[in-house]
């Protein structure tokens, strides 16, 4: 699934020209450790950051993967994010823009 999420990344906007297809860095964590994952990072042009099993500690990469989870902890706070209970992805979809918009108000406010 690895190949297919980074195939889906939508282009970065922001500098003129033509825009950028893929981040140049990917952070990861241990379960993409293999020899696969990190080939397939570098044939399209993105520089594995992989903390390796058994040598590295998952602590050289908390900063980065902390805004992921941060972000997590914000939508978890909208119960019916938490606990799926729509059953069509529209809905679901809906529900999830509202609680980012919802957050991004709160921190504006």
């Amino acid at each position: 699934m690895m190949e297919e999420t980074i195939d889906a990344i939508p282009p970065i906007q922001g500098r003129r020209g033509r825009p950028r297809r893929r981040p140049v860095k990917a952070h990861l964590d241990k379960g993409y450790d293999s020899r696969r994952c990190r080939d397939d990072l570098r044939r399209r042009g993105i520089i594995p950051r992989i903390a390796r099993r058994g040598i590295e500690s998952k602590e050289r990469l908390g900063c980065h993967r902390w805004v992921v989870e941060r972000t997590f902890a914000w939508l978890h706070v909208f119960r019916r994010l938490r606990i799926r209970y729509e059953r069509h992805p529209e809905n679901h979809l809906a529900m999830l823009k509202l609680a980012c918009a919802l957050i991004c108000w709160r921190f504006l406010r």
